[in-house]
């Protein structure tokens, strides 16, 4: 008789807020996994998650629920009730940032106390003070404390986990999908971009977000428009949409900055295979997709010394403060003024993500926290 699957005929309901990058893409690329583990997999999220990320594509169901990025209490009322009503028949619940996992929380307060709740941090709250940061904060302890397990996408998360007062930590990294090869030569997309032979190329590929720092590039833009060792500036571009489209783009055209703003885009693969430099001017991150997108590409990468940054790319990349425009442009300049140099540092990045966990990796190791929360299959089933 065959062995039954870890996660046989067990009910697993994965639950994330609005997103549209990097914990949509995780969320999306651990349910194969799941359901050949034998999982019944639901999500729960706002609906354009499922447009976005395609989770009923996998096998999986979805249920929409209106978990906003910021606090309504209005809004979060009904996400409670809506997500109490969704996950009554799971046999775990895993809520991936600290929206869903607020919501989680509640909802398995006015509910079922002893299913277990999974808490994956993906994020750090926004620097700042005053009275929402003190409501943020709570709200963050609360969760924290309300999950069973808690997931850090990296070591800081779990210190700050474990100050705030957590039951269980681990340090569980998140991995980049693998991008598909190239479908386009690197002159294609340069010359689609207007560039000429010979000028520059530094891409940077993130949401349109205050924190991921393009206020910072831009200003290093700007030093690059007068540096005589630069025969000719490089072109900036920037492949992501957000709520900072109409500032960045305005503030560029004003101070006629030489970067582009490409919105969301299907092809960064073409961008990092055609680039000179990768950017990462985050003002905080755990482990950047773009980040492990660029280094795997054997893109040259600079990137802010911030969050999980140091420990997942080590010596492979140039780091450099957050917030520091002058050492972000002299870092790039650096690297597109000596090749060798910027060779020997792409050949780094290629080594360094060798290394990382892959998305099997990854999706294994949820499996066997969610195996050893329930037990064997038939062990308490619901």
């Amino acid at each position: 008789m065959a062995e039954p699957l870890p996660l046989q005929g067990r009910r697993v309901t994965e639950v994330l807020a609005t997103s549209t990058g990097g914990v949509g893409t995780h969320v999306r690329a651990v349910l194969p996994a799941l359901l050949a583990a034998g999982a019944d997999v639901a999500v729960c999220g706002p609906a354009t998650t499922e447009q976005l990320f395609g989770f009923t594509a996998t096998g999986a169901s979805f249920t929409p629920v209106g978990i906003s990025a910021g606090l309504a209490p209005a809004a979060d009322a009904r996400a409670v009730a809506a997500l109490r009503q969704a996950t009554a028949g799971a046999d775990v619940v895993h809520a991936h940032g600290l929206r869903a996992g607020l919501v989680a929380a509640a909802a398995r307060r006015l509910g079922d106390r002893t299913r277990p709740l999974v808490l994956t941090l993906h994020n750090a709250l926004p620097d700042g003070g005053g009275a929402l940061r003190r409501v943020l904060r709570a709200a963050e302890r609360a969760t924290v404390r309300g999950a069973d397990l808690v997931l850090a996408a990296s070591g800081d998360l779990a210190e700050n986990a474990w100050r705030q007062g957590a039951r269980d930590v681990r340090v569980a990294p998140v991995s980049a999908p693998p991008l598909p090869p190239p479908g386009r030569p690197a002159a294609a997309v340069r010359a689609d971009l207007g560039l000429s032979d010979g000028r520059p190329l530094v891409v940077a590929v993130g949401r349109l977000h205050p924190q991921k720092g393009y206020d910072v590039l831009l200003a290093a833009a700007a030093r690059w428009t007068a540096d005589a060792r630069l025969p000719e500036a490089p072109l900036v571009a920037v492949a992501g949409d957000g709520p900072l489209q109409e500032e960045l783009g305005a503030r560029i055209a004003a101070e006629r900055l030489p970067v582009v703003l490409l919105g969301r885009r299907g092809d960064v693969a073409d961008l990092l295979a055609a680039a000179d430099v990768c950017v990462l001017p985050s003002r905080w991150e755990a482990r950047s997709l773009t980040a492990q997108e660029a280094l795997r590409s054997g893109t040259p990468l600079v990137a802010t010394r911030t969050g999980g940054l140091p420990e997942l790319l080590g010596d492979a990349a140039e780091l450099v403060p957050v917030g520091d425009a002058a050492a972000l442009a002299e870092a790039v300049t650096g690297l597109l003024t000596d090749p060798d140099r910027a060779r020997a540092l792409a050949e780094a990045g290629t080594r360094q993500a060798a290394t990382w966990p892959d998305e099997a990796a990854t999706a294994r190791q949820l499996v066997a926290v969610y195996r050893e929360l329930l037990g064997p299959p038939g062990a308490g089933a619901r």
